[in-house]
């Protein structure tokens, strides 16, 4: 698999860990300027360093995710993309409820966000599914049983970007951790079971 950028970034790879460093405010998320009183919520912004391969068809991609959690919406993200308007995320993020949890946003124009369960353990498995335009997110505390966290419709070509995500939306930046990345050229049987 031959990776690039949007939004180039830092990245080091040592065997199957890869570390990317997601610069001070930086995200993917479209909701046309509106933010809150607080300022929490951001602004439009597609700024965050997105590494990602292009893939044709049915695939699962999953990868083992990490970071250190400093500052609201911190997280280590993995990420489908048609273009600049249409794609989605799966996170492990710090939340604005102080949680760490596995999030999911998709954007068709402009995003949504859903917080998932909150996760106790210091890592989790992120996957994502594709079956033709249905697409699903699955989470794992084990790397062998995963749960579905979001099923979904995305409008995408035979062949879209898909990749590891590093934001820090409200925040200065940091490491993100990436391990035992794999992308799997199959259709799975039930897409919300991811398998």
């Amino acid at each position: 698999m031959e990776f690039q950028w949007l939004n180039e970034s830092k990245i080091e790879k040592n065997g199957e860990r890869w570390e990317i460093t997601a610069p001070k405010e930086s995200d993917f998320f479209c909701n046309n300027g509106a933010v809150g009183e607080e300022g929490i919520t951001p602004e439009s912004l597609s700024n965050a360093p997105f590494y990602y391969t292009e893939v044709s068809g049915d695939f699962v991609m999953r990868a083992k995710v990490s970071l250190d959690f400093k500052d609201t919406y911190d997280s280590s993200s993995i990420m489908v993309m048609q273009d600049l308007t249409h794609w989605a995320k799966a996170c492990f993020e710090l939340t604005d409820f102080g949680t760490h949890a596995v999030v999911s946003v998709v954007t068709k124009n402009e995003s949504d966000d859903a917080n998932g369960c909150n996760i106790e353990e210091e890592a989790v498995w992120l996957q994502v599914c594709r079956v033709g335009q249905s697409f699903a997110f699955h989470y794992s505390t084990d790397g062998e049983r995963y749960d579905m966290m979001r099923f979904f419709h995305l409008p995408a070509d035979e062949t879209i970007k898909v990749g590891l995500l590093a934001q820090a939306p409200t925040g200065s930046g940091g490491i993100r951790v990436y391990e035992n990345v794999t992308i799997e050229k199959r259709t799975v049987k039930n897409v919300r079971m991811g398998e």
